[in-house]
């Protein structure tokens, strides 16, 4: 068999989490495969290929998709095809079954079930019985929180392996907490006040993520907070409707969307919180990297969150739509900058266990393993 790994996901904006895994199957020889609906360029790969993948499991064009899907499989013979997003995930264990046959091996990370605690019933009904009929098309089975490591080892999900993975890494070169100076230094850059109070939230603006949550908290905290500014860093299906809300909240000024960006490292380094208001997280991304910038961190008290934050050690977990602990801890952190420097400082402590170096060097083992066909995963 070629020395050929795929990757794959229904989005290619989520190659930019595979970058550094891509990076090491080239550095241990291999060609480099991608396969996604191609609204963006992917890098770090040696080819790209295009699959309609569509987002709804209900649409039919998933079909063609995984006709595609196989053949390329089928045609290129991969040693290796790790698989990431739920629909993804799916088209491609369903397509590669007649290549594990042949020896290739198929990886799946979860990046957080949609059945879940709290979740709705039809969650269970639709999401559960696939993704546990999918597990037995797996050789290895990932994890980023504990509750879906729970649930995947209670529920019996017939993967040969089942492992718990910190996540997917978060670059501690980039994301990093800097003194006092350089964050007012960086506020006179942006444009901010030095007496500003910057509440930072990264994630695209979606019901999921629940940023209208947000706006009405801050439309009642700007009361008490008279430099309260909120920054949205993220696009969106739900933009539009966002900035109109705004408007109709009279706080103009006191949020900006920034659109997606790129030096989001720096939009924490001169913020002073970082929050999330979401309803359903895997393990997030954005809070390791508020986390690692030395950032209080407030956010929902679920799956995801509650792997990351202890209430009252680095940060504050409320329920989802309470506004009044929301407003109360915001509060509390504008009054409290020894809570703020506590919080702080086990944050910057905690994300290194999250650290792309650590999380990287945990899934080399687990390819090599894999390729090896070894039994201890």
């Amino acid at each position: 068999m070629d020395r050929k790994v795929l990757f794959t996901s229904h989005t290619s904006n989520f190659s930019k989490f595979n970058r550094p895994f891509m990076r090491w199957f080239q550095e241990q020889g291999f060609e480099v495969h991608y396969a996604s609906a191609g609204e963006e360029e992917v890098f770090d790969c040696d080819k790209h290929f295009i699959i309609p993948f569509q987002r709804s499991p209900y649409s039919t064009r998933n079909i063609c998709a995984y006709h595609m899907l196989k053949q390329l499989i089928d045609n290129e013979q991969y040693a290796l095809i790790h698989c990431h997003t739920p629909v993804g995930g799916v088209i491609t264990r369903l397509a590669a079954q007649g290549a594990r046959k042949n020896g290739t091996k198929l990886l799946y990370t979860a990046h957080g079930f949609h059945f879940f605690k709290g979740a709705p019933i039809q969650n269970w009904l639709i999401y559960y019985p696939i993704e546990k009929f999918c597990a037995r098309m797996t050789d290895v089975l990932i994890t980023i929180n504990q509750e879906d490591y729970s649930t995947a080892c209670r529920k019996h999900f017939n993967a040969k392996k089942i492992i718990f993975l910190n996540g997917v890494g978060v670059d501690l070169t980039r994301f990093f907490s800097v003194t006092q100076q350089e964050k007012l230094n960086l506020r006179e850059r942006y444009g901010y006040r030095k007496d500003d109070f910057i509440l930072l939230n990264v994630a695209e603006l979606n019901d999921n993520k629940n940023q209208e949550f947000l706006l009405r908290a801050v439309s009642k905290l700007k009361e008490k907070i008279s430099g309260i500014k909120m920054l949205f860093a993220g696009a969106g299906v739900n933009l539009e409707r966002y900035k109109q809300l705004t408007k109709e909240l009279c706080i103009d000024g006191q949020v900006e969307f920034l659109g997606y960006r790129k030096d989001v490292d720096a939009l924490y380094q001169l913020s002073d919180v970082c929050v999330s208001a979401s309803r359903r997280e895997g393990l997030p991304v954005n809070i390791i990297e508020g986390m690692a910038s030395g950032l209080p961190v407030v956010c929902t008290k679920i799956r995801g969150h509650v792997d990351l934050i202890q209430d009252q050690i680095n940060g504050y977990l409320y329920s989802c739509n309470d506004e009044q602990t929301f407003r109360d801890r915001i509060y509390s952190l504008y009054q409290n900058d020894a809570a703020n420097a506590k919080f702080a400082q086990q944050n910057i402590i905690t994300a290194h266990t999250y650290s792309l170096t650590s999380v990287l060097e945990r899934m080399a083992d687990v390819y090599q393993d894999v390729l090896e066909n070894t039994t201890n995963v």
